[in-house]
């Protein structure tokens, strides 16, 4: 099988391309990157050279680039995304553009060139909105509550339309937040690791009660392995691993880890409509295509945070923004 995948030299993206050559030698992947604010070429450095995988430097949003690659390919999985929910917040234009506008671009070009190629789009679980209680299944309505939720749902809306009205065979994954190597440092558990290494204030939104289900990130992309080869067409899958923890909770285990003290916690003020509580079940993936999560919390986050204390000159070109504008929601303010 030939994919191409989007995005994969962001976080997720490049775990997922060196899952998928590493479990089906038979594979040949096509990745398409922008390289923009989330990606980096060194995240895939160590297949580079592998004659099953070739990187194509491109936008997701270009029609003929688009319409070239989906013409060769027998599937395609569209993780290229921003995902900063701070970062829609300060500038709403990009978010619209690059996961809606891109994802539609995709759905054109396999709707006009390759009818048969398969789509699997990679979404998020911010998509449903808060959880006050309970868990959310694949038939909660979406009820995004900030502009990067927004722009992924009206995604996700084209994705089924296009199933619908047009008969692509397309399926959509939704998973909780991920962790694990190679994560842009904006994100929480990379800012806690690096911003404590270095001894400065950890700004922690509100009281840090926010709960969110956290999944490494290489179950992840199993997960989206599976649905790829096994999801139904027109079908959406739930990816969660059940590990609800509120954010006070990550910093504090990081802090312990690194033996540092809590007293470097600070909390500042809320970002507008935060939400409170994530939370998918997932038992649809798991009953129907025998999808099961098999890292331990505790073990993998323990490896995580090692591998940023042995992986600095990675983060470290990266790490500007985390020191300097460590609530980036406010960067619209400062410009």
């Amino acid at each position: 099988m030939k994919v191409l995948v989007t995005g994969g030299l962001g976080f997720i993206g490049s775990n997922f391309c060196r899952y998928m050559l590493e479990k089906h030698p038979d594979y040949e992947l096509i990745n398409v990157d922008k390289v923009g604010i989330g990606a980096n070429p060194a995240n895939l450095h160590d297949i580079e050279n592998d004659s099953r995988y070739t990187f194509i430097k491109g936008d997701i949003c270009n029609p003929q680039l688009m319409s070239r690659l989906i013409h060769q390919v027998d599937a395609v999985v569209n993780i290229a995304a921003e995902t900063h929910v701070d970062r829609s917040i300060a500038d709403p234009n990009m978010f619209l553009q690059n996961n809606t506008l891109g994802t539609f671009t995709i759905l054109e070009a396999i709707r006009r060139h390759n009818h048969k190629a398969r789509l699997l789009q990679v979404s998020t679980d911010e998509v449903y909105g808060e959880a006050i209680e309970g868990s959310f299944t694949e038939e909660t309505p979406p009820r995004p509550s900030n502009p990067y939720s927004a722009s992924k749902a009206a995604a996700d809306m084209f994705v089924l339309s296009y199933h619908r009205t047009y008969g692509l065979n397309v399926s959509i994954t939704r998973c909780t937040n991920n962790f694990g190597p190679y994560q842009l440092p904006e994100k929480l558990i990379p800012k806690t690791v690096i911003r404590a290494l270095r001894d400065l204030p950890l700004p922690i939104y509100g009281k840090g009660t926010n709960i969110r289900d956290w999944i490494y990130v290489g179950d992840h992309c199993e997960a989206i392995g599976t649905v790829l080869e096994k999801g139904k067409p027109g079908e959406i899958y739930n990816v969660s691993a059940s590990n609800e923890k509120t954010n006070i909770d990550i910093v504090k285990t990081i802090l312990a880890q690194l033996k540092k003290p809590e007293s470097l916690i600070t909390f500042v003020e809320d970002r507008p409509g935060h939400d409170i509580r994530y939370s998918l079940d997932s038992s649809k993936l798991r009953r129907e295509l025998g999808w099961m999560p098999k890292a331990t919390f505790e073990q993998v986050l323990q490896s995580t945070v090692e591998w940023y204390l042995k992986n600095e000159h990675w983060w470290t070109p990266f790490a500007t923004d985390v020191i300097l504008h460590p609530t980036p929601w406010k960067l619209g303010g400062l410009r």
